[in-house]
């Protein structure tokens, strides 16, 4: 039985819990959970907890995280991202004449403490049904906006119709969704087409490993971080 963290970089294409399933078979235990759901298209830093460290879930899925993400005008899905079929187009391509000032206004509207309503597709739960749950069923439920925390936010790149930033924000907060209301303020139908996670708190994504190196390594239990190194970085 190991007991600590594990560091993935998780590639596109699989769920969070394809992972976790991935690891318990890896190395032969049942006791192993993650710490904040990537959808299956978005990359990035996944951490892992094992046996004993399952305890500490809570404290990583507090931490804040950053992201890079590019939101892509021209065209809204259901599900927020390329997964989902087009819901909304734009009328013209006149979002291809947006200026960066025009852009930056926008963009800088998110930072600071804002109000922002979770998406239907998303691990938020309804009277015990994850809202995904429902929205694959065809159900959509009112939600109540909530309280999250955008502590920068800055753009890396203008390529329209996509706009590369990276976000560092608090738990709780819908990157899909941030492209969502960003496009509104645009005045354009938007979506996340790529995202990665960069960062969990004092984590950071050039320190996982690839799943295949966790396959392929014949010690890749080194790769377990044990609890007393990480308790220092998570506890408040």
């Amino acid at each position: 039985m190991f007991n600590g963290f594990l560091l993935v970089n998780k590639p596109a294409g699989i769920t969070s819990h394809d992972v976790v399933n991935f690891i318990r078979d890896r190395f032969h235990m049942r006791r192993v959970g993650h710490g904040g759901t990537l959808d299956p298209l978005a990359t990035g830093l996944l951490i892992l907890m094992l046996g004993r460290a399952t305890k500490l879930s809570q404290n990583i899925t507090g931490l804040d995280k950053e992201y890079l993400a590019k939101m892509s005008l021209g065209f809204a899905t259901a599900t927020g991202d390329l997964a989902g079929e087009v819901v909304d187009k734009a009328e013209d391509e006149s979002y291809m004449n947006l200026k960066e000032d025009q852009i930056k206004k926008a963009v800088d509207s998110f930072i600071g403490e804002i109000d922002q309503v979770p998406p239907m597709y998303s691990a938020v739960k309804f009277k015990g049904k994850r809202l995904y749950e429902l929205a694959r069923r065809g159900i959509e439920i009112p939600r109540e906006s909530r309280k999250v925390k955008v502590y920068s936010m800055s753009i890396e790149k203008i390529e329209l119709p996509e706009v590369s930033l990276k976000v560092n924000c608090s738990r709780g907060f819908y990157i899909r969704q941030l492209c969502i209301d960003l496009g509104k303020k645009l005045g354009y139908p938007a979506h996340l087409s790529m995202m990665v996670r960069t960062s969990i708190g004092k984590f950071s994504l050039t320190e996982a490993k690839t799943l295949d190196q966790i396959l392929n390594e014949c010690d890749s239990e080194k790769h377990i971080i044990p609890i007393e190194n990480v308790r220092s970085l998570i506890l408040k």
